[in-house]
């Protein structure tokens, strides 16, 4: 098993990754009075059982929310904490959030204000939320108006990523987790991008070396990022890169069209066609992360859309500043930098 250390101070945790850790999960979730699983209806079919089975002898419950983003609401949050009431939870016991992205950030936000706060586990089922959302503390739901509107930061006790559920993932789930894992290549390590680019085909075939290293390498860059900027003031604002045009677009369609992924992929696509607009990239770096882009076959077409309309939704982005859009760009191989910028400068056509 690997271990990667997050420093936070008193708030510091492990992750762990290896194969098989859901059988053996309660050995790196320490202690509790009671437990609380939170877990969709997919999830639960393949690991609900496995994971309650891990908690023998212990009082354990478990809620499963309906799959999507359309779950993750101020709705499903009452009806949570309702249940963990019912149950009688109390600050000394523990929540475990078994799935995906949306699982844990609405887990998440729950623990964080259920009696204060209690103490949470996050137990990845997805690439996507292995190699990002899992990681970092950020909780949320959404609101018609924009996505993760509504959040707290709230920092798990540990990490649990079992590698084996990868392998029940769709493709369209696991291109999904690849638009963030490319993200990491743009924003920080050109490297890395390049091994993404020379070794697409075996992480889409599960190649097991080739996911043990994509994945503790994106961990450890966002272990590197968090452990300086917890609370996104400076640094982490990279992690934003193809997030404010994904996020638009996530909204415009209602949740229904893109997966999370899908969105950032095609975000991060109209980004970097902005900075060559802007000319912060040359054509050759450009070309660059668009032919890693294009291998994952995300439909890049948003013309369809309102781009009056897509700005709009952007403007209530929470880490925009003095009535600017914040975007975060490429301006050489593996830097990204923001730039704040007002709604009749924002051009990705001029290319």
């Amino acid at each position: 098993m690997e271990r990667l250390y997050i420093n936070l101070g008193e708030k510091s945790y492990w992750i762990n990754i290896g194969d098989d850790l859901l059988g053996s999960i309660f050995n790196n979730v320490g202690h509790a009075d009671r437990w609380v699983i939170i877990t969709d209806e997919n999830v639960d079919k393949l690991y609900g059982q496995k994971v309650m089975d891990a908690f023998k002898g212990k009082e354990v419950f478990k809620y499963v929310i309906t799959p999507g983003e359309s779950s993750k609401n101020i709705e499903t949050v009452i009806d949570i904490i309702s249940f963990m009431l019912e149950k009688q939870m109390t600050r000394k016991s523990k929540l475990i959030a078994l799935g995906g992205g949306v699982v844990g950030d609405i887990s998440g936000f729950c623990a964080s204000i259920y009696m204060r706060g209690m103490e949470w586990v996050q137990v990845p089922t997805t690439l996507l939320a292995q190699i990002d959302s899992s990681v970092g503390g950020k909780t949320g739901v959404n609101m018609p108006q924009a996505k993760n509107i509504v959040g707290t930061y709230s920092q798990p006790k540990s990490v649990v990523i079992d590698l084996n559920v990868l392998k029940t993932l769709s493709k369209k789930e696991l291109i999904s987790g690849i638009g963030e894992v490319i993200k990491y290549g743009v924003i920080y390590d050109n490297q890395f991008l390049k091994y993404i680019g020379e070794n697409f085909n075996d992480i889409l075939s599960l190649n097991e070396d080739v996911m043990k290293y994509i994945i503790k390498r994106c961990c450890e860059i966002k272990a590197y990022i968090v452990s300086k900027d917890e609370k996104e003031e400076g640094l982490r604002k990279i992690l934003n890169y193809g997030h404010t045009i994904g996020h638009a677009l996530e909204s415009i369609t209602k949740y229904e069209k893109y997966t999370h992924g899908e969105a950032v992929i095609v975000g991060m696509y109209y980004e970097a066609k902005m900075a060559l607009v802007m000319g912060l990239i040359d054509k050759n770096y450009f070309d660059e992360i668009v032919k890693v882009i294009e291998k994952t076959n995300v439909d890049l077409d948003i013309s369809m859309f309102s781009k009056d309309i897509l700005v709009n939704i952007m403007s209530y982005d929470k880490k925009n500043l003095k009535d600017k859009i914040s975007f975060i760009l490429p301006y050489e191989s593996g830097k990204v930098n923001e730039i704040l910028l007002s709604k009749e400068d924002i051009t990705w056509d001029e290319v």
